[in-house]
């Protein structure tokens, strides 16, 4: 990683509504990531147990359709200063490497249990999905290329999970319930690959296949980094952002009848409904900054969160692992730190949900003030 200064976003003539948004995704993602108590969490701050969905569900695609739509804007920023294909692949490669890596990190921390280390992640999602959209955008700057990429993967993601025959278990549908927790053709697969290194023991929700929906939600970004790059007046831009959000929540619906909304196992239909999500609060953003020009103190916070989001994230889930990994005695019984804090200072503040929600919020707020150094002093630090 490197260091460089940088002006504040909102000066450099970027899309001011991207870098917002991006910042209100990563605070949400490190809220949820971080309940006092995920038993008496409000519902909306925890995933659905299977299909169906909460707000918590839609923060990862969110954040990954920012990533499609950062490749655009990075990639042109480059090629602007004279950098060459090949200077940009070895950029690229690099940079999905040490996301991976970085991913493998978080997984490990502290203890580092190589026989039953996760290999699969969030961040090493987020690696492969930025290495094969950047890689294309190299060779083509065609919406159609990432239309016809992103439609096919949905397409053959639904094929390999309705009508391949899963080992053991038989066809989904006839044999065994469709996106059976165990019996779906994804969880076979991880648990052929890399068994005893899944998240959820018998599947895992970043794992292989369900990689390639996700491919799909990237080119979503990509596809509104098309939009919002285009010559179009701004307001013509705010209602195809909104077009676009409507026809996503509503094909999303409509496709959840017969290939159920599921963050597990990231469905066809959820790609297409959390895409709607996103592109909601980009598109209300989009009005706000960059139509009518609303930008006041107001969106400071979410500019300094969106300003370093892979770093603040690691940051966050390495502060996670700490305090999951010191433990205490509490009545006789161990406790781990953050459990700790939690029912000290927390848990009888109103009901015990209230109180993991506050003690989300400060651990959001410890993340903010990390950032707001880095923010300060001009450091931005870039994989």
């Amino acid at each position: 990683m490197g260091t460089h200064a940088a002006e504040p976003a909102e000066k450099q003539g970027r899309v001011a509504a991207l870098d917002v948004t991006r910042g209100i995704v990563v605070a949400f993602m490190i809220l949820v990531n971080n309940n006092g108590s995920y038993k008496f969490a409000y519902a909306e701050l925890r995933h659905s147990l299977w299909n169906g969905w909460t707000l918590t569900d839609i923060v990862f695609p969110s954040f990954l359709l920012m990533v499609g739509a950062t490749v655009v804007f990075s990639t042109e920023s480059r090629l602007a200063k004279g950098a060459s294909r090949r200077e940009l692949s070895f950029h690229i490669i690099r940079r999905a490497v040490l996301l991976f890596c970085f991913g493998l990190i978080v997984n490990g921390f502290p203890h580092f249990p190589l026989a039953t280390w996760r290999i699969y992640g969030v961040l090493q999602r987020i690696a492969i999905c930025y290495l094969i959209v950047s890689v294309v955008y190299l060779f083509s700057r065609r919406a159609s290329t990432f239309a016809a990429i992103a439609a096919f993967s949905l397409i053959a993601y639904y094929i390999l999970m309705r009508w391949v025959p899963v080992p053991g278990y038989g066809w989904p549908t006839r044999d065994v319930p469709l996106l059976d927790p165990n019996g779906n053709v994804a969880a076979y697969v991880d648990r052929l690959i890399a068994p005893h290194r899944l998240d959820e023991k018998v599947y895992d929700p970043e794992g292989l296949i369900s990689t390639i929906p996700a491919i799909s939600t990237a080119c979503l970004g990509v596809l509104t980094a098309f939009w919002l790059c285009s010559a179009l007046p701004v307001a013509k831009k705010a209602k195809g952002l909104f077009f676009a959000a409507f026809l996503g929540l509503i094909s999303g619906e409509i496709w959840n009848v017969w290939f159920p909304i599921n963050k597990r196992l990231w469905t066809s239909s959820y790609v297409l409904f959390a895409g709607g999500c996103t592109l909601l609060l980009l598109s209300l953003c989009y009005l706000l900054l960059d139509v009518k020009q609303w930008r006041g103190k107001w969106i400071w916070p979410w500019i300094v969160f969106g300003s370093n989001t892979i770093t603040v994230y690691m940051f966050s889930e390495l502060l996670h692992a700490t305090l999951r990994s010191i433990h205490l005695s509490s009545a006789g019984a161990p406790i781990s730190l953050d459990h700790w804090i939690y029912s000290a200072f927390f848990m009888q503040l109103i009901n015990p949900s209230f109180g993991s929600l506050l003690y989300s919020l400060t651990f959001v707020s410890v993340c903010f003030l990390v950032n707001i150094v880095l923010y300060q002093k001009k450091i931005f630090l870039k994989v």
